[in-house]
């Protein structure tokens, strides 16, 4: 066997210097993503799922992905207070467990709208899933330390990811029913990695009271999850622009397999994977170099340039007629990804009291979560009536427009002096 170059080993090491000395809880953490996100086949695909294979039309299917996001919502409410309530990990075991179970009657079926039945119960637990991962990733994290967490977690998800879209691109062709089946069985493996490695991270009650005698962003408080909102009046302004953000960022799922479709005809399906695997494939190779570059900056100045390389990422698609202006588009969006990922979290995360973690986690992705929810049925009717680089032209003007606020925000939190 030949010994690795040294000048192979420097590069190794420098890209592995930002995630040294970690907690363990964040490696386990980042191997289960990396499980999961390999098996994330099923929502990709949907679009065209519903539409190529089963003949809906956009608005059709842009209504059934709307319904697919408001099942989300009661799943997450019931989530965060149950995370608060009884741990993290007991309740992302079971919840994710039952997410996935829905996903196994899909791969039989042939009726479209009993499948999205399905879906829509599998997004309902997942609702449930995700205070207590978010909720949990933040117990293990200080703020420090959390943007270089965050971000590794993150390309686990995007190196899981980009591993499962060339699967799933077969699969769409060759063998549709395991999107489904295959989805199920890595959520299941996530799980298994989760159980045995992360103990629970709850806080203790002492160590609740003991926050309260700090001066931190997130120190606990008493009282319910109202008050607490109330309480940070800047994350509430911060989770309303950020909406702005998921109402151009659906678009990727939802008119961009649609307009791949057709430009290319069924070359589009290929090509819609081939993106998705370089949008994963890019933030594996800028995360590292985007946190330690911007990292100087504050957190909400980075996710409002992300909000410009939104806007003129997605723009340019109205314009689209080659595969060349994807792949451009995608480099240019993928980008503000990692800056909004890398940085959002980590802003919220530092404004979030500890005692209210789960219900946060529940309540604030439904403020920013409200745009993504409802861009595929308004992004449908757009489509229906004007084509699809109309809805190229709104959501890119979203996204500007959300970028400035954030700016402004950030501005008047320097001039007070604000953490």
């Amino acid at each position: 066997m030949k010994p690795v170059p040294e000048f192979k080993k420097n590069i190794l090491s420098r890209a592995a210097t930002p995630y040294r000395d970690l907690p363990a809880s964040v490696y386990a953490l980042f191997t289960a993503t990396v499980v999961n996100g390999t098996g994330i086949f099923v929502f990709p695909f949907l679009a065209l799922i519903l539409t190529r294979r089963f003949g809906l039309s956009p608005k059709e299917t842009g209504d059934i992905l709307f319904l697919t996001t408001i099942a989300y919502v009661p799943g997450n409410l019931i989530g965060g207070k149950m995370t608060d309530l009884f741990g993290r990990k007991r309740v992302m075991m079971i919840s994710q467990f039952l997410s996935a179970l829905m996903f196994v009657p899909c791969g039989f079926l042939s009726d479209p709208y009993m499948i999205a039945g399905f879906v829509i119960a599998s997004v309902f637990f997942d609702g449930i899933t995700d205070p207590a991962r978010q909720a949990m990733s933040m117990d293990v994290t200080r703020p420090e330390n959390r943007q270089t967490a965050f971000s590794l977690i993150y390309m686990g998800h995007n190196l899981g990811f980009g591993i499962g879209q060339l699967i799933a691109g077969f699969l769409f062709a060759a063998a549709p029913s395991w999107l489904f089946w295959g989805n199920a069985c890595a959520a299941c493996a996530a799980l298994v990695l989760v159980g045995v490695f992360i103990p629970e991270t709850l806080p203790s009650r002492e160590e609740l009271e003991l926050s309260m005698l700090s001066d931190s962003t997130e120190k606990a408080l008493d009282g319910g999850l109202f008050r607490a909102l109330l309480s940070r009046p800047r994350l509430l302004v911060f989770s309303f622009l950020i909406t702005f953000y998921g109402f151009a960022y659906a678009q990727h799922r939802f008119a961009l397999p649609m307009q791949a479709g057709e430009l290319f005809g069924d070359d589009g399906a290929r090509l819609f994977g081939f993106l998705m695997t370089m949008n994963a494939v890019l933030v594996i190779i800028l995360t590292t170099p985007i946190v330690a570059l911007m990292k100087r900056f504050a957190p909400i100045f980075n996710v409002a340039v992300a909000g410009l390389l939104f806007a003129f990422g997605f723009g340019i698609l109205a314009f689209a007629r080659s595969p060349w202006v994807f792949f451009m588009s995608t480099l240019i969006w993928t980008t503000g990804e990692v800056l909004n990922v890398t940085n959002e979290r980590v802003y919220v995360s530092n404004h979030t009291p500890m005692s209210h973690r789960g219900r946060f986690n529940a309540v604030l992705p439904l403020v920013t979560g409200l745009g993504f929810s409802i861009s595929p049925p308004v992004g449908g009717r757009i489509a229906d009536l004007s084509g699809i680089p109309s809805v190229w032209i709104m959501v890119s003007s979203a996204a500007a427009l959300a970028a400035l606020g954030l700016f402004y925000l950030g501005v008047w939190e320097r001039r007070r002096n604000f953490a």
